[in-house]
């Protein structure tokens, strides 16, 4: 069941309430019976395993893939396009 926190708007009382979703959201406060509102606050969670994030989606990984050297192109010399071209900088000079 998910966590969550309401404000009083009178005595600004910050509390925590676990609720299902189809629970009614919480109307007054538990100390001085004012309104409250729901806040919207940071949930915790974490990612464990290889997951997305090893498979594919590091900056690592996808840079290399991304990126792939003048020789596999088919062009026979691409330094003219790019300067910056370590693989072909040999063969154009």
């Amino acid at each position: 069941m998910p966590m969550y926190e309401y404000r009083c708007s009178k005595c600004g009382l910050v509390f925590e309430v676990r609720q299902k979703f189809s629970d009614p959201p919480v109307s007054t406060c538990n100390a001085c019976g004012a309104a409250v509102e729901k806040l919207i606050s940071l949930s915790g969670f974490a990612l464990k395993g290889g997951g997305w994030y090893d498979q594919g989606y590091s900056s690592s990984s996808s840079a290399a893939k991304a990126a792939p050297s003048c020789a596999a192109k088919s062009v026979p010399s691409c330094a003219a396009a790019e300067p910056s071209c370590s693989g072909c900088a040999k063969s154009a000079s």
